[in-house]
């Protein structure tokens, strides 16, 4: 494997192995995702699940998640691939690590990532305690969280409002690993999945739930790299595990799985790094943790301010996932969590209720007085909706200048056009204007012509005024 990788670097033929693994890979039907009640229930209109191998949730009228179970039967493993929950999913997220009987929550992704919004806020942070699905009845509580440079590791309560049971999750949270990207190395990178496999999420009796925005680039590359590093633990000959068909082995139960080139290369990276750990070289793992600097404080991910009030949006189109298409549909839904039927689903403890309105007549003749603060995740919902309402507005007004623009180019096409009319027909009287004064109409009853006709008598009377006297005196 070490050799394969090197042998490819010197040529540079990444990009080459990346296409020829996408050539080689299954097209298998979607046709649940793709009906008309699911359609907005998928973040991406191109990232959808096999109709083989998706989750399919056990309670409620629609069983619907876009998530998908990839097995490892070699390695005895599975994994629960599926996207970052939007606004009206999050219920369903619930539900189904509840129905799964999964213990952890792999999460690779941020809820804003370059100011696009990649995953609902799912989760209840430090400050709301605790947050409640009623469209699926779950109940979920903050307990505790150890922040590092680079992840988080949370533990979370969910109760099953229907039976009154509990369970503890564990959330794993890489919070430094860029879209369509890597991490900044194979060290921290393991020392991540290290921490994820000693906490018996991995092992334990329903698969772990792993996810990114899509849930198959980070996702994928997560699996990839587990996986292999099992095989390779498992079998007499760890040289002969194939990462190339590992991964084509995963991709027949989801689609697109390590979306660059660089992920395919990053995985290698990483499964050399781990093989030398597994081949008994046990000082590797402290330096891993040693060089990820987990300890150091973690950046801060400043969020950009929030835009005017706009209009509210309608329905926002999103791009597509994949990079060469470059356009993810996703419907702008409102900051609640839970069912989008409902205006307001997720409810939260606070402190003290609100005050209640005043009277309408008082509304109408005093100025409205200001509102009271808004708890923190309201307030980054409203942040996020006021980023939605600008980006529409963005997109708007660039519609609007090329609508303008291709005025003005119909309107220069007008113009020239009747200049080449013009000119036409200057060019037609400019041939007609000398023939009509070389050769003018003739017109007997003109002026012009009895000078002719009395010459003409004057003659006539003259000849036959001397014929008369030539015979009157010779005769």
């Amino acid at each position: 494997m070490e050799a394969e990788c090197r042998e490819i670097d010197e040529t540079g033929s990444w990009s080459a192995v990346y296409q020829e693994i996408r050539q080689q890979s299954c097209e298998l039907p979607c046709k649940v995702a793709k009906l008309p009640e699911n359609k907005s229930r998928n973040r991406y209109r191109d990232v959808s699940p096999f109709d083989h191998s998706r989750i399919c949730l056990q309670f409620g009228t629609n069983n619907y998640i876009n998530a998908s179970l990839i097995p490892v039967e070699e390695a005895q493993r599975n994994y629960i691939l599926t996207q970052g929950p939007l606004p009206n999913t999050c219920g369903s997220f619930w539900e189904m690590v509840w129905e799964q009987r999964s213990r952890g929550v792999v999460m690779l992704n941020r809820v804003v990532e370059k100011g696009s919004i990649k995953c609902a806020q799912y989760w209840p942070q430090r400050e709301e305690g605790d947050a409640v699905f009623e469209d699926t009845n779950f109940k979920l509580t903050f307990v505790s969280e150890d922040v590092k440079s680079y992840y988080t590791v949370r533990q979370l309560e969910l109760e099953n409002l229907s039976t009154a049971e509990t369970r503890e999750i564990l959330h794993f949270h890489y919070t430094t690993w860029p879209d369509f990207g890597v991490p900044e190395s194979p060290a921290s990178f393991l020392n991540f999945l290290f921490k994820v496999r000693e906490s018996g999420c991995l092992t334990s009796e329903g698969p772990v739930v792993v996810h990114c925005s899509a849930g198959i680039g980070r996702s994928g590359t997560f699996c990839l790299v587990d996986s292999c590093l099992l095989l390779m633990s498992a079998r007499k000959d760890p040289s002969s595990v194939r990462i190339r068909e590992v991964l084509l082995e995963m991709r027949r139960y989801r689609m697109g799985l390590i979306q660059t080139a660089d992920q395919l290369r990053f995985s290698y990276l990483a499964v050399i790094e781990g093989a030398k750990y597994i081949g008994g070289d046990t000082s590797l793992q402290e330096s891993w943790k040693e060089l990820s600097k987990e300890e150091d404080e973690p950046p801060e991910f400043t969020p950009p301010p929030p835009p005017p009030p706009r209009d509210p949006p309608v329905d926002r189109v999103e791009s597509r996932f994949f990079p060469e298409h470059q356009e993810v549909l996703q419907k702008a839904q409102t900051r609640s969590l839970g069912s989008s039927q409902e205006p307001e689903l997720r409810k939260r403890n606070l402190a003290a209720p609100l005050p209640p309105l005043p009277p309408a007549d008082v509304l109408m003749e005093d100025p409205p007085s200001p509102a009271p603060p808004k708890p923190p995740r309201q307030q980054q919902h409203l942040d996020e909706e006021k980023m939605e309402k600008e980006k529409l507005e963005e997109e708007k007004l660039e519609e609007e200048k090329l609508e303008e623009e291709k005025l003005k180019e119909e309107k220069l096409e007008e113009e020239k056009l009747e200049e080449e009319k013009l000119e036409e027909e200057k060019k037609q009287k400019r041939f007609e204007g000398p023939l009509e004064e070389l050769d003018p109409p003739k017109d007997p009853q003109s002026p012009g012509s009895w000078p002719l006709l009395t010459n003409v008598c004057l003659v006539s009377f003259l000849a036959v005024g001397a014929y008369v006297c030539y015979r009157a005196c010779f005769h």
